[in-house]
């Protein structure tokens, strides 16, 4: 399938529409994060989590307090995807088996008609979850610094600068979308390892759709010597712009059905492809070319007259 092929559009003549797209996104996921924050699952903070069916709604704040006075310990309480279904949970440890009776003794006991039913369980231990924690953050700065070695040695430091702060910045933009809505969404958008899996499947794509556009920037820059390095790397992104819809398209619509008909464990690792790749492919146009167009002209002139004064 041939599309968009031969075009000419004038990506990077609007980097300052595209800097405040991405100023007010980020701007938005930053205050998020500081304010709701995110919500860690119990990989990483320990606890113990129940997902009980019933068979009338029942409202989540008055299954939370009739545990909390049963128990003496805090609970939580949300919908999980239908109001016939709770997710619940507890930093209390101990006997999970225990813990499990109590929670479905009291909602049998505190609401007429309940029936609840244990339909899932999790368990995992401060230490665990600490460690699980620890991993994580070096696993991801991990792979951001082998991706930046990565394009250092393949193109230069510009085009690693470049690519750090593309993909920074769409972590930071899931980020802040999952600590603006985790509160608001009938699913849950707790940070757990599926969804450190779904940052770092993101990474692994922006960073695949960015090295194409560098690569042909590169590749142009060689071509057209005379040219000013804008309209070389415009020309660039167009040739690799059916290229990137068709490859986006495609792993969206996938991505999409599988937010749609995946089930519920499944929606917040979803999302977080779903607006990662749409996040990726926005960056890779409006927001790593137009700064290594930046970082080029900034720092190119300087070092061709110390070769020439050479």
């Amino acid at each position: 399938m041939r599309i968009l092929e031969n075009t000419n559009f004038n990506f990077l003549g609007t980097n300052k529409d595209s800097y405040l797209i991405s100023g007010i996104l980020l701007t938005v996921a930053i205050i998020s994060l500081l304010y709701p924050g995110l919500e860690a699952g119990i990989d990483f903070k320990g606890g113990t989590e129940f997902i009980v069916e019933t068979k009338v709604a029942i409202p989540s704040t008055e299954v939370a307090s009739a545990l909390g006075s049963t128990t003496g310990e805090v609970f939580q309480a949300k919908e999980f995807g239908n109001p016939q279904t709770l997710l619940i949970r507890t930093a209390a440890g101990g006997d999970a088996d225990a813990l499990e009776a109590t929670v479905l003794s009291t909602i049998n006991e505190s609401f007429a008609g309940s029936n609840p039913d244990l339909v899932g369980k999790s368990l995992v231990t401060p230490s665990i979850a600490s460690d699980l924690k620890s991993k994580a953050i070096v696993l991801v700065l991990g792979a951001l610094f082998v991706i930046l070695l990565y394009i250092f040695v393949r193109f230069d430091w510009r085009y690693a600068v470049a690519a750090v702060i593309t993909l920074a910045h769409d972590v930071i933009i899931v980020l802040g979308l999952f600590a603006l809505l985790h509160n608001i969404t009938p699913f849950s958008l707790q940070i757990d390892q599926a969804i450190i899996a779904a940052l770092l499947t993101i990474v692994g794509y922006s960073i695949n759709d960015t090295v194409v556009v560098f690569d042909r920037i590169r590749e142009y820059a060689l071509l057209f010597k005379t040219e000013p390095y804008v309209d070389i790397a415009n020309r660039a992104v167009n040739t690799t712009l059916s290229r990137t819809v068709l490859t986006s398209g495609t792993t969206l619509i996938a991505v999409l059905v599988l937010f749609l008909i995946g089930g519920e464990v499944l929606k917040g690792f979803s999302l977080a492809l779903l607006v990662g790749i749409s996040i990726g492919t926005y960056s890779s146009i409006f927001v790593a070319s137009p700064i290594v167009v930046a970082l080029r002209d900034k720092y190119a002139p300087a070092r061709r007259a110390v070769t020439a004064a050479a």
